[in-house]
């Protein structure tokens, strides 16, 4: 959530192991009070490791929560041996620097099965399922995300998180983590998309409004157990299904609002399919790739040790 970054690694030479580790400097306390976007963000950060460490040659493997003593400690990431003839998730690499969410309207097009194929399978690969929503329930998603949206913008707790992690252009704090206002996006002047509204209700000078698409495609991912482990599961699903967007030419956006509101998070699912937790929203279609946030820089992120 609003790029804060709440990861830190540690390598270790010797065991060539990778601990991947909580950073509560990125931790929403009103929004995300028990760290459950703090897992998904982890875990999307996991899988661009998994996918480095891949394309370098290398097999791993992967144990999430190795210790139960250390609740932050959430991934390790042991280095195995040279990797075999599997391509995956070598393949997604290319798209881990070019994936930007995007804030801008998206084209009408409906995305082909084959790609709705794809972006299933890709969730699945990480245990978590992945649905398209559609009829009521898809106009139910939507009225859930603008419910909460209208909360957030009036709730003290919402805004103070949002400020925290929000950069105007006349901002002197370093921009090394959050959003700046060169990524808001447009204003919505009509249509449905659930987009988030990063300025809080207020002004931003020179920020244009735009039409945005009056059906959009929403993606819901699910898990059976609601779990600081399904959490991971799903960040590394959510990463894996945008690095494979991505790679199909699709652009992408969080839909995150409804989530952080306990009552309106369980209505997201759909009754009728079995699904039990939905833990991401995403926004898929066709329009401009996104523009880029800030990361904060690697010595920041990560400790190499002997």
């Amino acid at each position: 959530m609003h790029n804060a970054q709440p990861w830190r690694f540690q390598y270790f030479r010797r065991r060539r192991v990778f601990h991947l580790r909580a950073d509560l400097r990125g931790a929403l306390p009103h929004s995300d009070p028990e760290h459950r976007a703090l897992h998904i963000g982890c875990g999307a950060a996991l899988m661009n490791l998994r996918v480095a460490v891949a394309h370098e040659g290398w097999e791993a493997q992967t144990r999430p929560l190795p210790d139960p003593g250390d609740p932050m400690l959430l991934a390790s990431v042991t280095l195995t041996g040279p990797l075999g003839d599997e391509a995956d998730p070598a393949e997604l690499y290319p798209a881990v620097r070019t994936r930007h969410t995007s804030r801008y309207p998206f084209a009408e097009t409906e995305i082909p099965a084959s790609v709705r194929s794809a972006l299933v399978d890709a969730a699945h690969r990480e245990d978590v399922a992945l649905s398209f929503v559609s009829g009521w329930h898809l106009q139910s998603v939507l009225d859930l995300a603008l419910e909460a949206e209208a909360r957030n913008l009036t709730d003290a707790g919402a805004a103070a998180d949002l400020a925290r992690f929000t950069r105007r252009a006349d901002d002197t704090r370093p921009g090394t983590e959050g959003v700046p206002e060169s990524a808001f996006g447009p204003r919505r002047r009509v249509g449905r998309a659930p987009m988030r509204d990063f300025a809080g209700g207020e002004t931003v000078p020179g920020r244009p409004t735009a039409d945005f698409e009056t059906l959009p495609q929403l993606v819901l991912l699910s898990t059976s157990r609601d779990r600081p482990v399904d959490w991971l599961h799903t960040g590394q699903a959510v990463e894996r299904v945008l690095l494979r967007a991505t790679l199909e030419g699709l652009s992408a956006s969080f839909v995150t609002q409804a989530l952080e509101w306990q009552d309106l998070r369980w209505p997201l699912r759909d009754p009728m399919s079995g699904m039990a937790y939905v833990q991401m929203v995403l926004r898929l279609g066709y329009g401009p790739p996104g523009t880029r946030t800030p990361r904060r820089p690697v010595d920041d992120v990560l400790d190499i040790e002997p």
